[in-house]
Protein backbone atom coordinates (compact mmCIF):
# COMPACT_ATOMS: atom_id res chain seq x y z
CA UNK A 1 0.00 0.00 0.00
CA UNK A 2 3.11 2.43 0.03
CA UNK A 3 5.67 2.44 -2.24
CA UNK A 4 7.88 3.48 0.76
CA UNK A 5 8.52 -0.19 1.69
CA UNK A 6 10.99 -1.94 0.45
CA UNK A 7 10.13 -5.45 -1.06
CA UNK A 8 12.64 -7.18 0.80
CA UNK A 9 10.19 -6.29 3.70
CA UNK A 10 6.92 -8.00 1.82
CA UNK A 11 8.91 -11.17 2.40
CA UNK A 12 9.26 -11.31 6.04
CA UNK A 13 5.74 -9.97 6.72
CA UNK A 14 4.73 -10.99 9.77
CA UNK A 15 0.76 -10.61 8.68
CA UNK A 16 1.17 -13.30 6.40
CA UNK A 17 -2.26 -14.70 5.84
CA UNK A 18 -2.98 -18.79 6.14
CA UNK A 19 -6.26 -20.36 4.76
CA UNK A 20 -8.33 -23.03 5.20
CA UNK A 21 -9.42 -26.07 2.42
CA UNK A 22 -12.40 -26.70 4.72
CA UNK A 23 -15.91 -26.35 3.26
CA UNK A 24 -17.58 -23.27 4.98
CA UNK A 25 -14.72 -20.98 4.96
CA UNK A 26 -15.50 -19.29 1.49
CA UNK A 27 -15.39 -15.94 2.89
CA UNK A 28 -12.81 -16.11 4.89
CA UNK A 29 -10.59 -17.61 2.01
CA UNK A 30 -11.28 -14.70 -0.03
CA UNK A 31 -10.00 -12.32 2.06
CA UNK A 32 -6.97 -14.41 2.84
CA UNK A 33 -6.20 -14.09 -0.73
CA UNK A 34 -6.91 -10.34 -1.27
CA UNK A 35 -4.48 -10.20 2.06
CA UNK A 36 -1.89 -11.98 0.63
CA UNK A 37 -1.98 -9.47 -2.29
CA UNK A 38 -2.14 -6.02 -0.50
CA UNK A 39 0.58 -7.52 1.50
CA UNK A 40 3.44 -8.54 -1.28
CA UNK A 41 1.83 -6.82 -4.45
CA UNK A 42 0.80 -8.77 -7.59
CA UNK A 43 1.59 -12.03 -7.81
CA UNK A 44 1.09 -15.05 -10.09
CA UNK A 45 -1.63 -18.02 -8.29
CA UNK A 46 0.97 -20.44 -7.92
CA UNK A 47 2.74 -18.13 -5.48
CA UNK A 48 -0.81 -17.01 -3.75
CA UNK A 49 -1.74 -20.84 -3.54
CA UNK A 50 1.78 -21.33 -1.88
CA UNK A 51 1.59 -18.18 0.59
CA UNK A 52 -2.32 -18.94 1.88
CA UNK A 53 -1.57 -23.11 2.11
CA UNK A 54 -4.56 -22.93 -0.39
CA UNK A 55 -5.06 -25.65 -2.68
CA UNK A 56 -4.40 -24.21 -6.92
CA UNK A 57 -8.24 -25.46 -7.28
CA UNK A 58 -9.67 -23.43 -4.55
CA UNK A 59 -7.14 -20.42 -5.35
CA UNK A 60 -8.50 -20.80 -8.92
CA UNK A 61 -12.12 -20.18 -7.83
CA UNK A 62 -11.68 -17.37 -5.79
CA UNK A 63 -9.91 -15.43 -7.94
CA UNK A 64 -12.67 -16.29 -10.42
CA UNK A 65 -15.03 -14.85 -7.86
CA UNK A 66 -12.98 -11.73 -7.23
CA UNK A 67 -12.52 -10.67 -10.58
CA UNK A 68 -15.42 -11.05 -11.30
CA UNK A 69 -16.69 -8.31 -8.43
CA UNK A 70 -14.47 -6.13 -9.88
CA UNK A 71 -11.88 -6.55 -6.78
CA UNK A 72 -9.00 -8.02 -8.91
CA UNK A 73 -7.13 -6.79 -11.81
CA UNK A 74 -5.06 -9.59 -14.24
CA UNK A 75 -1.70 -7.59 -15.24
CA UNK A 76 -0.03 -8.45 -18.51
CA UNK A 77 1.99 -12.09 -18.79
CA UNK A 78 5.29 -11.93 -17.07
CA UNK A 79 7.95 -14.32 -19.50
CA UNK A 80 10.89 -16.16 -17.23
CA UNK A 81 13.36 -18.04 -18.86
CA UNK A 82 11.84 -21.38 -18.79
CA UNK A 83 7.28 -22.43 -18.76
CA UNK A 84 4.65 -20.75 -19.54
CA UNK A 85 4.44 -16.93 -18.81
CA UNK A 86 2.83 -16.25 -15.24
CA UNK A 87 0.24 -13.71 -14.91
CA UNK A 88 0.34 -11.29 -11.92
CA UNK A 89 -2.74 -10.58 -10.08
CA UNK A 90 -3.20 -7.45 -8.41
CA UNK A 91 -5.23 -5.20 -6.58
CA UNK A 92 -8.35 -3.32 -8.73
CA UNK A 93 -7.51 0.38 -7.45
CA UNK A 94 -11.12 0.91 -8.54
CA UNK A 95 -12.24 -2.19 -6.57
CA UNK A 96 -13.42 -0.10 -3.37
CA UNK A 97 -13.12 3.43 -1.85
CA UNK A 98 -12.94 4.65 1.76
CA UNK A 99 -12.97 7.55 3.52
CA UNK A 100 -10.07 8.85 6.08
CA UNK A 101 -10.52 12.12 8.44
CA UNK A 102 -8.31 12.75 11.49
CA UNK A 103 -9.61 15.48 13.61
CA UNK A 104 -6.32 16.95 14.61
CA UNK A 105 -6.18 19.75 17.27
CA UNK A 106 -4.74 22.01 14.55
CA UNK A 107 -6.21 20.96 11.29
CA UNK A 108 -9.08 18.39 9.74
CA UNK A 109 -7.71 16.28 6.97
CA UNK A 110 -10.47 14.37 4.72
CA UNK A 111 -8.64 11.83 2.19
CA UNK A 112 -10.41 9.47 -0.35
CA UNK A 113 -8.23 6.11 -0.40
CA UNK A 114 -8.85 2.99 -3.00
CA UNK A 115 -8.55 -0.55 -2.99
CA UNK A 116 -5.36 -0.40 -2.89
CA UNK A 117 -4.78 2.00 -0.29
CA UNK A 118 -3.81 4.81 -2.41
CA UNK A 119 -5.08 8.53 -1.44
CA UNK A 120 -7.08 9.49 -3.89
CA UNK A 121 -8.05 13.03 -2.67
CA UNK A 122 -6.85 15.36 -0.21
CA UNK A 123 -8.49 18.26 1.74
CA UNK A 124 -7.09 20.39 4.88
CA UNK A 125 -9.17 22.65 7.10
CA UNK A 126 -6.57 24.55 9.53
CA UNK A 127 -7.88 26.08 12.62
CA UNK A 128 -6.21 27.10 16.09
CA UNK A 129 -8.95 24.96 17.49
CA UNK A 130 -11.62 22.40 16.58
CA UNK A 131 -14.66 24.15 17.35
CA UNK A 132 -17.39 20.79 16.98
CA UNK A 133 -19.97 22.51 15.18
CA UNK A 134 -17.32 23.64 12.54
CA UNK A 135 -15.61 21.01 12.34
CA UNK A 136 -18.81 18.88 11.61
CA UNK A 137 -19.81 21.03 9.07
CA UNK A 138 -16.52 21.25 7.05
CA UNK A 139 -16.63 16.90 7.54
CA UNK A 140 -19.97 17.08 5.91
CA UNK A 141 -18.96 19.45 3.00
CA UNK A 142 -15.85 17.89 2.32
CA UNK A 143 -17.67 14.44 2.27
CA UNK A 144 -20.39 15.47 0.17
CA UNK A 145 -17.96 16.74 -2.53
CA UNK A 146 -15.84 13.03 -2.32
CA UNK A 147 -18.95 11.13 -3.08
CA UNK A 148 -20.41 13.58 -5.83
CA UNK A 149 -16.64 13.82 -7.63
CA UNK A 150 -16.38 9.37 -7.56
CA UNK A 151 -20.23 9.56 -9.45
CA UNK A 152 -22.61 7.00 -9.21
CA UNK A 153 -20.96 3.58 -9.78
CA UNK A 154 -17.86 4.24 -7.92
CA UNK A 155 -20.09 5.76 -5.23
CA UNK A 156 -21.79 2.08 -4.80
CA UNK A 157 -18.11 0.86 -3.98
CA UNK A 158 -17.73 3.31 -1.08
CA UNK A 159 -17.12 1.19 1.99
CA UNK A 160 -17.50 3.40 4.81
CA UNK A 161 -15.71 6.07 6.68
CA UNK A 162 -12.86 6.10 9.54
CA UNK A 163 -12.97 8.62 11.70
CA UNK A 164 -9.37 9.40 13.92
CA UNK A 165 -8.98 12.29 16.51
CA UNK A 166 -7.35 12.57 20.18
CA UNK A 167 -9.58 10.81 22.82
CA UNK A 168 -9.76 14.28 24.96
CA UNK A 169 -10.01 16.64 22.00
CA UNK A 170 -10.64 19.66 25.19
CA UNK A 171 -7.33 17.97 26.73
CA UNK A 172 -4.46 20.80 27.23
CA UNK A 173 -6.26 23.84 25.95
CA UNK A 174 -4.15 25.86 28.17
CA UNK A 175 -1.01 24.53 26.33
CA UNK A 176 -2.42 25.60 22.58
CA UNK A 177 -3.74 28.98 24.21
CA UNK A 178 -6.95 28.95 23.86
CA UNK A 179 -10.27 28.84 25.94
CA UNK A 180 -12.81 26.56 23.99
CA UNK A 181 -15.52 27.92 22.90
CA UNK A 182 -17.72 24.96 22.77
CA UNK A 183 -16.96 21.48 24.24
CA UNK A 184 -16.86 18.08 22.61
CA UNK A 185 -17.91 16.48 25.66
CA UNK A 186 -20.50 14.02 25.16
CA UNK A 187 -20.20 14.51 21.26
CA UNK A 188 -20.08 10.91 19.76
CA UNK A 189 -17.96 12.23 16.67
CA UNK A 190 -18.48 8.65 14.79
CA UNK A 191 -21.95 8.91 15.18
CA UNK A 192 -22.49 12.21 14.15
CA UNK A 193 -20.79 11.88 10.75
CA UNK A 194 -22.58 8.19 10.68
CA UNK A 195 -25.64 10.22 10.94
CA UNK A 196 -25.08 12.78 8.40
CA UNK A 197 -23.12 10.74 6.01
CA UNK A 198 -25.46 7.57 5.96
CA UNK A 199 -22.11 5.46 5.77
CA UNK A 200 -20.94 3.26 8.50
CA UNK A 201 -18.62 4.59 10.54
CA UNK A 202 -16.27 3.71 13.17
CA UNK A 203 -14.13 5.76 15.41
CA UNK A 204 -10.49 5.02 16.29
CA UNK A 205 -7.72 7.72 18.58
CA UNK A 206 -5.42 9.41 16.11
CA UNK A 207 -2.01 8.05 17.47
CA UNK A 208 -3.35 4.72 17.26
CA UNK A 209 -5.15 5.08 14.09
CA UNK A 210 -1.28 6.01 13.00
CA UNK A 211 0.33 3.27 13.99
CA UNK A 212 -2.23 1.17 12.62
CA UNK A 213 -1.70 2.48 9.04
CA UNK A 214 2.46 2.32 9.93
CA UNK A 215 1.36 -1.90 10.44
CA UNK A 216 -0.46 -2.48 7.67
CA UNK A 217 0.98 0.03 5.49
CA UNK A 218 4.53 0.73 5.87
CA UNK A 219 7.25 -0.48 8.28
CA UNK A 220 5.56 -2.13 10.23
CA UNK A 221 4.63 -5.26 8.17
CA UNK A 222 8.37 -6.38 8.72
CA UNK A 223 8.54 -5.57 12.29
CA UNK A 224 6.56 -7.53 15.23
CA UNK A 225 6.89 -5.41 18.52
CA UNK A 226 7.87 -2.43 18.11
CA UNK A 227 7.21 1.62 19.71
CA UNK A 228 5.39 3.91 17.45
CA UNK A 229 6.05 8.33 18.00
CA UNK A 230 4.14 10.26 16.16
CA UNK A 231 5.24 13.96 16.42
CA UNK A 232 2.13 16.08 15.61
CA UNK A 233 0.76 19.00 17.79
CA UNK A 234 0.94 17.07 20.64
CA UNK A 235 3.47 14.03 20.47
CA UNK A 236 1.90 10.91 21.11
CA UNK A 237 2.41 7.14 20.22
CA UNK A 238 1.44 3.52 19.99
CA UNK A 239 2.23 -0.04 21.12
CA UNK A 240 2.36 -3.23 18.70
CA UNK A 241 2.95 -6.53 20.39
CA UNK A 242 3.63 -9.52 18.02
CA UNK A 243 1.66 -7.91 15.06
CA UNK A 244 -0.77 -6.51 17.35
CA UNK A 245 -1.86 -3.13 18.28
CA UNK A 246 -2.45 -3.18 21.69
CA UNK A 247 -5.05 -0.26 23.29
CA UNK A 248 -4.50 -1.22 27.12
CA UNK A 249 -6.98 -0.95 29.44
CA UNK A 250 -7.90 2.27 29.11
CA UNK A 251 -7.03 2.23 25.39
CA UNK A 252 -3.54 4.23 25.97
CA UNK A 253 -1.02 1.99 25.83
CA UNK A 254 1.76 3.65 24.23
CA UNK A 255 1.17 7.02 24.79
CA UNK A 256 4.46 8.49 25.27
CA UNK A 257 3.15 11.96 25.00
CA UNK A 258 2.36 11.65 28.80
CA UNK A 259 5.68 10.31 29.87
CA UNK A 260 6.94 12.58 32.90
CA UNK A 261 10.91 14.45 31.67
CA UNK A 262 12.05 13.43 35.25
CA UNK A 263 11.22 12.37 38.51
CA UNK A 264 8.55 14.05 41.54
CA UNK A 265 10.09 15.54 43.93
CA UNK A 266 8.46 15.80 47.60
CA UNK A 267 7.55 18.83 48.69
CA UNK A 268 7.99 20.19 44.60
CA UNK A 269 5.12 23.24 43.60
CA UNK A 270 4.59 20.99 40.23
CA UNK A 271 4.33 17.92 38.54
CA UNK A 272 7.50 17.18 36.45
CA UNK A 273 6.71 17.92 32.80
CA UNK A 274 5.34 15.64 30.64
CA UNK A 275 7.48 14.82 26.58
CA UNK A 276 4.48 16.45 24.99
CA UNK A 277 5.63 19.75 26.29
CA UNK A 278 9.11 19.56 24.99
CA UNK A 279 8.58 17.25 21.59
CA UNK A 280 5.47 18.41 20.52
CA UNK A 281 5.52 20.39 17.29
CA UNK A 282 2.86 22.86 19.24
CA UNK A 283 6.52 24.15 21.03
CA UNK A 284 8.11 24.75 17.66
CA UNK A 285 4.88 26.59 16.19
CA UNK A 286 5.04 28.87 19.19
CA UNK A 287 8.68 29.50 18.10
CA UNK A 288 8.34 30.88 14.85
CA UNK A 289 5.36 32.71 16.16
CA UNK A 290 7.37 34.36 18.93
CA UNK A 291 9.84 35.25 15.81
CA UNK A 292 7.00 36.62 13.95
CA UNK A 293 7.48 34.09 11.85
CA UNK A 294 5.40 31.57 9.97
CA UNK A 295 4.01 29.02 12.02
CA UNK A 296 2.84 26.67 8.73
CA UNK A 297 6.59 26.09 8.49
CA UNK A 298 6.81 23.37 11.02
CA UNK A 299 5.42 21.11 8.24
CA UNK A 300 7.12 21.59 5.07
CA UNK A 301 10.95 21.93 4.16
CA UNK A 302 11.32 26.16 4.93
CA UNK A 303 11.77 24.20 8.79
CA UNK A 304 15.29 23.49 8.11
CA UNK A 305 15.84 26.83 6.05
CA UNK A 306 16.62 30.26 7.41
CA UNK A 307 15.12 32.43 9.15
CA UNK A 308 13.03 28.90 10.45
CA UNK A 309 16.16 26.72 11.19
CA UNK A 310 17.85 28.43 14.73
CA UNK A 311 14.30 27.92 16.07
CA UNK A 312 14.15 24.30 14.57
CA UNK A 313 17.62 23.28 16.12
CA UNK A 314 16.95 24.72 19.41
CA UNK A 315 13.80 22.37 19.50
CA UNK A 316 15.80 19.92 17.91
CA UNK A 317 18.43 20.09 20.76
CA UNK A 318 15.52 19.05 23.53
CA UNK A 319 13.29 17.10 21.86
CA UNK A 320 15.75 14.29 20.70
CA UNK A 321 17.06 14.09 23.95
CA UNK A 322 13.36 13.52 25.79
CA UNK A 323 12.59 10.95 23.03
CA UNK A 324 15.77 9.01 23.65
CA UNK A 325 14.75 8.97 27.37
CA UNK A 326 11.21 7.22 26.33
CA UNK A 327 12.49 5.01 24.24
CA UNK A 328 15.11 3.89 26.42
CA UNK A 329 12.26 3.23 29.14
CA UNK A 330 10.59 1.23 26.77
CA UNK A 331 13.26 -0.75 25.40
CA UNK A 332 14.07 -1.67 29.09
CA UNK A 333 10.24 -2.84 29.93
CA UNK A 334 9.18 -4.34 26.59
CA UNK A 335 11.90 -5.99 24.61
CA UNK A 336 10.92 -3.94 20.85
CA UNK A 337 12.17 -5.16 18.16
CA UNK A 338 12.58 -1.45 16.82
CA UNK A 339 10.85 1.99 17.31
CA UNK A 340 9.42 3.91 14.48
CA UNK A 341 9.40 7.47 14.85
CA UNK A 342 7.21 9.36 12.20
CA UNK A 343 5.36 12.64 11.78
CA UNK A 344 3.33 15.42 10.69
CA UNK A 345 6.88 16.88 9.53
CA UNK A 346 8.78 16.75 6.54
CA UNK A 347 11.12 13.71 5.60
CA UNK A 348 14.33 15.98 5.88
CA UNK A 349 13.28 17.21 8.96
CA UNK A 350 12.28 13.82 10.43
CA UNK A 351 15.23 12.59 8.62
CA UNK A 352 17.42 14.92 10.69
CA UNK A 353 15.12 14.62 14.35
CA UNK A 354 15.86 10.47 13.81
CA UNK A 355 19.64 10.62 13.53
CA UNK A 356 19.57 12.93 16.89
CA UNK A 357 17.54 10.46 18.64
CA UNK A 358 20.33 7.98 17.06
CA UNK A 359 22.76 9.44 18.71
CA UNK A 360 20.84 10.66 21.92
CA UNK A 361 20.27 6.69 22.60
CA UNK A 362 24.29 6.42 22.19
CA UNK A 363 24.50 8.19 25.35
CA UNK A 364 22.75 5.69 27.09
CA UNK A 365 24.24 2.31 29.39
CA UNK A 366 22.15 -0.61 27.04
CA UNK A 367 24.19 -3.24 29.56
CA UNK A 368 21.53 -5.70 30.16
CA UNK A 369 18.94 -5.09 27.67
CA UNK A 370 19.11 -4.66 23.87
CA UNK A 371 19.15 -1.28 22.13
CA UNK A 372 16.40 -1.30 19.14
CA UNK A 373 16.90 -0.26 15.87
CA UNK A 374 15.73 3.25 15.14
CA UNK A 375 13.91 3.68 12.13
CA UNK A 376 11.96 6.46 9.97
CA UNK A 377 8.12 6.28 9.75
CA UNK A 378 6.63 5.09 6.38
CA UNK A 379 3.55 6.90 5.81
CA UNK A 380 4.00 10.46 7.59
CA UNK A 381 1.69 13.08 7.81
CA UNK A 382 -1.11 11.31 6.13
CA UNK A 383 -0.83 8.67 8.84
CA UNK A 384 -3.92 9.00 11.13
CA UNK A 385 -6.40 9.92 8.46
CA UNK A 386 -4.82 6.92 6.83
CA UNK A 387 -5.42 4.71 9.70
CA UNK A 388 -9.19 5.93 9.74
CA UNK A 389 -10.00 5.33 5.96
CA UNK A 390 -8.65 1.71 6.66
CA UNK A 391 -10.90 0.80 9.11
CA UNK A 392 -13.56 -0.28 6.73
CA UNK A 393 -11.74 -1.68 4.07
CA UNK A 394 -10.05 -3.89 7.31
CA UNK A 395 -13.47 -4.67 8.23
CA UNK A 396 -15.03 -5.53 4.55
CA UNK A 397 -11.60 -7.06 2.80
CA UNK A 398 -9.01 -8.25 5.38
CA UNK A 399 -8.94 -12.06 7.48
CA UNK A 400 -7.60 -10.51 10.49
CA UNK A 401 -10.43 -8.31 12.31
CA UNK A 402 -9.31 -8.32 15.61
CA UNK A 403 -6.45 -5.92 14.75
CA UNK A 404 -9.52 -3.15 15.13
CA UNK A 405 -11.90 -5.09 16.97
CA UNK A 406 -9.77 -4.50 20.13
CA UNK A 407 -9.93 -0.98 19.53
CA UNK A 408 -13.20 0.03 18.82
CA UNK A 409 -13.83 -1.81 22.39
CA UNK A 410 -11.28 0.60 23.66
Amino acid sequence: MSSDVHASDAGRAPLRPRGSNQMGMAQFNERVVLQAIRLHGALPQAQIARLTHLTAQTVSLILARLESSGLLLRLAPVRGKVGQPSVPIALDPEGAFSIGINVGRRSLDVLLVDFQGEVRERQTVNYRYPNPDEVIAEIEKHVKAMRKRLGMARRERLQGIGVAAPLLLDGWASLLGVTPSASWAGIDLAERVGRMSGLPTSFVKDTAAACVAELVAGRGRSLKTFLYVFVGTFIGGGLVIDSQLRSGLHGNAGAVGSHAMRRGEPGQAQPPEQLLSVASLLSLETAYEEAGLDAGAVGDERALEAPWRPHTEAWLAQAAPAIAMVVHNAACLLDLDGVIVDGSISRALLDRLNRDVQSALGLYNWEGTQRPQLLPGAVGPDARALGGALLPLHANFAPDRELFLKLERA
